[in-house]
């Protein structure tokens, strides 16, 4: 494996990815090939012509043990979308001007690609200065004038010959400087390795190859292959970084990465290695416009490039600054990601955009772009809990982490969020839930004063149950409309140990309790309604002849059925034993009186007399009193009392 330019366990002394910019023949690979030793131009046309196409890679370390990796871009106007394609996932670039030739062309283009990308840490290189001695504070002025109001208006300036050594101990300083103050990586983050380079080595197998910004890859991981053709988990078979094989990358870094059963044909560069499941998919995205064209120019079809990845996408402006943005394919991307558009076939960017949204709500009703576009234009760029949990009534902590907003942990939630089990709850829905399920569980025992309480699954579909708005895009939510047209947000759908602690907590605020998977109000036991009379009348009855069970013809006149019956048992009034016979629950004591009486041991028939009553009472009795243990059966027609 090759093209990894940094070594992970030489991380501790800093290393750092840093991308060329800059018009075509202005020196850039000479000047990486400077500083480094190394020829970053891979393919024979390129050394054949002098010309840079493709991406290319070299690495150093600094005096101070900071180690370096260069990703070479081509500057030529017809391989912009390779350009991007290396910029993309670099965190530093180094613009490269050339004295004797100044400002041109493709200097704005790149420019404005990383002004697009929002790379805030880089450096400026006024390249071949034995061409032009005399031409080098001319042209540093030209570049801080081009450069001004951009992201890299206040970066360093150095003159360097790449041919003569000239500026280049000047140089290693500034780079030094930069990649101090750079914004150092987590390395406990999760990883989008975006693949720049896919190929298959023999006796190895298929390779790729990429810049790691956050996270850590470790031999023998399973990560999520996401792509243009492939979507499926993979091994990690063998890691190198500078040519060299380790057991572990962590960022930044160039890193090639060998994977398991994967052929290199169903690869391609804008595919991504992800820690599985920690990303989002999705393929509509809504934006706000950071530079470049307005959006509502009327430009709708354009090629969005973000990583290494450049996909065909359609925008929706909803103003100048926002608008929506779906894309061909879909992509792994968060809240804050940037993204270059382009119109197909241009040279140019047309505008760059901040990604504010993953999971945006459908838009179906008269007037919502416009809404849409006030409620982006008050969101924060790091996003909007609680627009995110107002909009929703609740969402899963994970989710909106997954969705690239930080989350605190400290209770330092906004005001009307609540934290409910890992749920993080808009206040004033959550109160809606409640009185909702107040409501619904008074109102349903008024109806059915027989019910032991509503079933907890009832609850949580009534929550639900609000009439609908439209169910969004991503099926994970609804919204719903009130009397006033209003939307307010349903309870999420599920059914899985998450959902069932979030319809708990709204049982619990509600001041219910559940048991046996019914909710009711502490302390709440089942009524009998139409049913008391004719219970209380077998209750009479049972009291003057405990074993003169009702018949059924009783029971259907007394209005008693199934149903009445459970309910009577549950609250301890009668006691049913089998093929339907009806006693009280003191009948079998009081026939234990009378048994433990007899000669030991007895007869059915003994027992029936005994006890004044029929074959088909005394027959469930005697097999309900050895159930429990009273009396014990010797054969086929005597038992004895257990003393």
């Amino acid at each position: 494996m090759t093209d990894t330019p940094h070594a992970a366990d030489e991380a501790t002394a800093g290393t750092f990815v840093i991308a060329t910019a800059g018009h075509v023949d202005h020196g850039k690979s000479t000047l990486v090939n400077a500083l480094t030793g190394m020829e970053p131009d891979r393919w024979a046309e390129e050394k054949k012509r002098g010309l840079t196409i493709d991406l290319g890679f070299a690495w150093t370390t600094l005096p101070s043990g900071r180690e370096l990796a260069f990703v070479d871009v081509p500057g030529h106007e017809k391989f912009l979308a390779n350009m991007l394609a290396g910029l993309g996932p670099a965190p530093i670039a180094c613009f490269v001007i050339a004295a004797d030739k100044g400002w041109q062309a493709q200097s704005s283009d790149h420019r404005d690609a990383i002004n697009a990308l929002g790379i805030t840490h880089g450096l400026v290189v006024i390249t071949r200065a034995d061409l032009a001695p005399d031409s080098a504070e001319t042209t540093k002025a030209q570049v801080s004038a081009q450069l001004r109001g951009t992201t890299l208006e206040s970066a360093p300036i150095v003159t360097v010959s790449a041919t003569t050594g000239e500026g280049l101990p000047a140089l290693i300083s500034i780079l030094d400087e930069v990649t101090a103050t750079a914004t150092a990586p987590s390395t406990s983050g999760r990883v989008r390795l975006w693949v720049d380079r896919a190929f298959t080595i023999k006796g190895a197998g298929t390779v790729v190859t990429g810049t790691l910004t956050a996270g850590a890859l470790t031999t023998g991981d399973a990560v999520e292959l996401r792509g243009e053709t492939v979507d499926r988990t993979v091994g990690v078979r063998g890691l190198q970084s500078r040519n060299s094989t380790t057991s572990q990358v962590v960022p930044q870094a160039r890193v090639a990465v060998n994977l398991r059963d994967v052929p290199a044909d169903d690869l391609h560069r804008g595919d991504a290695l992800l820690t599985a499941g920690a990303w989002p998919i999705v393929d509509t995205i809504d934006v706000r416009r950071t530079m470049g064209e307005a959006l509502d120019s009327g430009v709708h079809e354009l090629m969005a490039h973000i990583g290494t990845a450049a996909v065909p996408a359609r925008l929706r402006a909803f103003d100048a600054d926002h608008a929506r943005l779906t894309l061909d394919r879909p992509l792994p991307l968060q809240v804050s990601d940037r993204i270059v558009l382009r119109a197909p076939g241009s040279r140019n960017v047309f505008a760059g955009l901040l990604v504010f949204d993953v999971d945006p709500p459908e838009l179906t009703r008269r007037g919502d772009g416009a809404r849409r576009a006030q409620e982006l234009a008050e969101r924060p760029i790091e996003g909007d809990i609680l627009a995110e949990a107002a909009r929703r009534g609740a969402v899963e902590r994970s989710v909106l982490t997954r969705f690239g907003l930080h989350v605190p942990d400290d209770g330092s939630l906004p005001a009307e969020v609540e934290d409910v089990g890992g749920w993080l709850v808009h206040s004033p829905v959550l109160t809606s839930w409640v009185e909702s399920t107040k409501s619904l569980v008074s109102r349903e025992l008024a109806a059915s004063p027989m019910a032991a309480g509503v079933p907890v699954k009832a609850v949580a579909e009534a929550l639900r149950r609000t009439p609908d708005a439209g169910r969004r895009r991503t099926g994970e939510t609804k919204r719903n409309a009130s009397s006033k047209g209003k939307m307010r947000p349903a309870l999420p759908e599920g059914t899985g140990p998450s959902i069932r602690t979030l319809v708990n907590a709204i049982i619990f605020r509600a001041g219910l309790e559940t048991a046996d998977g019914m909710v009711r109000p502490p302390g709440h036991s089942a009524g009998l309604g139409a049913a008391e009379p004719g219970i209380a009348e077998i209750e009479r009855r049972l009291a003057a002849d405990p074993f003169a069970a009702p018949e059924a013809h009783d029971l259907r006149e007394l209005g008693l059925g199934a149903r009445e019956l459970a309910v009577a048992e549950k609250a301890g009034r009668i006691l049913r034993l089998g093929d339907g016979i009806i006693v009280s629950p003191r009948t079998p004591a009081q026939a234990m009186r009378i048994l433990a009486g007899l000669d030991q041991p007895f007869t059915t028939s003994q027992a029936r007399q005994a006890l004044g009553t029929t074959r088909r009472v005394v027959i469930p009795l005697l097999e309900h009193l050895d159930g429990r243990g009273w009396t014990c059966r010797l054969d086929t027609t005597h038992r004895e009392v257990v003393r």
